[in-house]
């Protein structure tokens, strides 16, 4: 029986397509409005896979523009009531169902602190949207499953529809353009050779750098989400400073590496892990040890981050069954958390 977790990995490219089909024009429209404000730095809001999806745009923003990107604790608005100092800033609020009492908070601070305030929701109208300079309908379609997928990545596509026009950047326009036809490909990747190692494991770590770091976040939360496996990401030059002490023969690694200028890094403190017994997986060709896990090459450093998740999804989804789990109602999760 198929699960709805597999069905909504599988949407990915199409969910993906439809988005950049239909949003054109509002997407230009706070692209624009972007280059109009000209922001000093722009903030983000968002928890979960919201806020790794907005971690990934914070390295892309950074990287593209070489505007500072900093998270808003949600709190500030919606439990310590802090007036924020935002003229001359934009705003990123993500968010899956737009109903998270304490997004929407922050989110409206953001506006009334004088940012102008992109929010990606799924879910129109929503108090979210309605908070919002723009709302981006980010075109997921009903996502049943718990634990987000296509929303994730479809937050993320539209983040760099916004990023490639607000930068007039015709060389991530078109990476963003082909993610459908890379995300159909990414699909059919098998990366089963991760299954036994992390059936019987009782934690690991998930490496990155840059945006990939971002996918190492989700990942890492994925494995808590529909395993109850505990997992936790890291730079991988972070770990070398203190957690790596506890790597060992039975304590796996898997590298989430794009074909960007932290590969080689990447690929190097793999092969310290592996030369501590560590059983290490990467998405790299430049690596001299572990398991290579396969990935697609987009064209595009940003692009190619985001294309890494899409089979580790359908490998998280096999193992959430091996382990004896359903992914699709993880017993302490719902799907939308109400946190004030």
């Amino acid at each position: 029986m198929t699960t709805k977790m597999r069905e909504e990995i599988n949407e990915i490219p199409a969910a993906a397509a439809r988005l950049l089909g239909t949003s054109r024009t509002v997407i230009a429209e706070a692209a624009n409005a972007l280059r109009d404000k000209d922001p000093g730095v722009v903030v983000t809001i968002a928890r979960g896979s919201s806020d790794h999806a907005a971690h990934f745009l914070k390295y892309a923003i950074e990287l593209q523009m070489g505007l500072p990107v900093a998270s808003l604790g949600p709190s500030l608005a919606s439990i310590y009531e802090t007036p924020m100092k935002l003229g001359k800033a934009a705003a990123f609020a993500v968010s899956q169902s737009g109903a998270s009492p304490d997004i929407v908070a922050m989110a409206r601070g953001a506006r009334n602190g004088g940012a102008t305030t992109v929010s990606l929701v799924n879910t129109l109208p929503s108090p979210l949207a309605e908070a919002a300079t723009f709302a981006i309908d980010i075109k997921a379609g009903p996502e049943i499953a718990v634990a987000a997928t296509k929303s994730f990545v479809n937050s993320i596509v539209a983040g760099l529809a916004i990023l490639a026009s607000w930068s007039r950047d015709e060389a991530l326009t078109h990476a963003v353009d082909a993610l459908p036809e890379h995300f159909d490909k990414a699909l059919a990747l098998d990366w089963s050779a991760l299954l036994e190692p992390l059936k019987s494991a009782e934690s690991l770590y998930m490496l990155g750098r840059g945006p990939a770091l971002a996918i190492a976040a989700e990942a890492a939360l994925k494995c808590k989400e529909t395993c109850e496996l505990h997992a936790e990401a890291y730079s991988s030059a972070e770990v070398l400073h203190g957690p790596v002490s506890i790597v060992g023969r039975n304590f796996p690694v898997v590298a989430f590496a794009a074909r960007d200028k932290a590969e080689a890094s990447i690929a190097g403190t793999v092969s310290k892990l592996a030369a501590s017994n560590a059983t290490c997986f990467i998405t790299s060709d430049q690596a001299t040890a572990g398991h290579k896990l396969p990935f697609i090459a987009t064209g595009h450093p940003i692009t190619d981050a985001l294309a890494l998740i899409v089979p580790y999804y359908g490998f998280i989804e096999s193992l959430s069954r091996a382990r004896g789990f359903n992914p699709d109602k993880p017993v302490a999760l719902k799907k939308v958390t109400e946190t004030q």
